[in-house]
């Protein structure tokens, strides 16, 4: 072996350990993401109740303000770190949750329904997006929990199971619906882009007639 074939094989061996700590890094961190924006997104009532406690109006916003965005904020951050269920490779060279790529579109939905409506005052948005996130979280931890983590102990039945639920074991699957995930997101990307062409990213105003003068008789 040469030396530059040497110093090929250490290049390549330090790539391929730094991108396999870094999809497991992301793998670990995202059933905490998804933990905490399901906890916001569910304690919007204990926010607001603890504001309508607060004597100082100022105490008030900045609450409010710190909330909506740590919330907002965790659902962004899920949908960049579940990029990688959109990669053929990666799903089929690592133990991920089978619909993990689903579950990243379901939060996709969740940021699309905030830029065309405002959930925070409309009922009908806020129960999209809590439908969104609720079903994104099935999506996600029933294979994270029946798949990943019981994946070394299940046998059986259940670990036939398991193995359907982890991309690794079960490629041909996980092909299919990172295609799929990708496919949707797509979609939603259109749809974003051409509302906020559209509108400039904020809810349209329905014009109302002007008065007319009336003339006395």
């Amino acid at each position: 072996m040469s030396v530059q074939d040497l110093t090929n094989a250490i290049i390549s061996g330090i790539n391929a350990g730094g991108e396999q700590f870094l999809e497991g890094t992301l793998a670990a961190a995202l059933p905490v993401i998804w933990l905490a924006l399901l906890a916001l997104h569910l304690g919007r009532s204990y926010i607001l109740d603890m504001i309508d406690r607060f004597t100082l109006r100022l105490g008030a916003d900045l609450l409010w303000l710190v909330y909506i965005a740590l919330r907002d904020l965790l659902i962004v951050s899920g949908v960049v770190m579940s990029f990688m269920f959109f990669f053929p490779d990666v799903v089929t060279g690592d133990n991920l949750p089978l619909t993990g790529g689903l579950a990243a579109v379901c939060l996709f939905g969740a940021l699309l329904v905030k830029l065309m409506g405002d959930p925070d005052h409309n009922l009908g948005a806020f129960r999209i997006v809590t439908a969104l996130l609720g079903l994104g979280a099935l999506l996600y931890f029933v294979p994270y929990v029946l798949g990943v983590q019981a994946n070394a102990v299940a046998a059986g039945g259940l670990g036939t199971v398991s193995n359907f639920l982890v991309t690794s074991s079960n490629p041909t699957w996980a092909v299919g619906i990172a295609y799929v995930s990708v496919a949707l997101l797509a979609i939603m990307g259109a749809v974003a882009a051409i509302y906020a062409i559209r509108t400039g990213g904020r809810p349209e105003v329905s014009e109302t007639p002007e008065a007319q003068p009336t003339t006395a008789v």
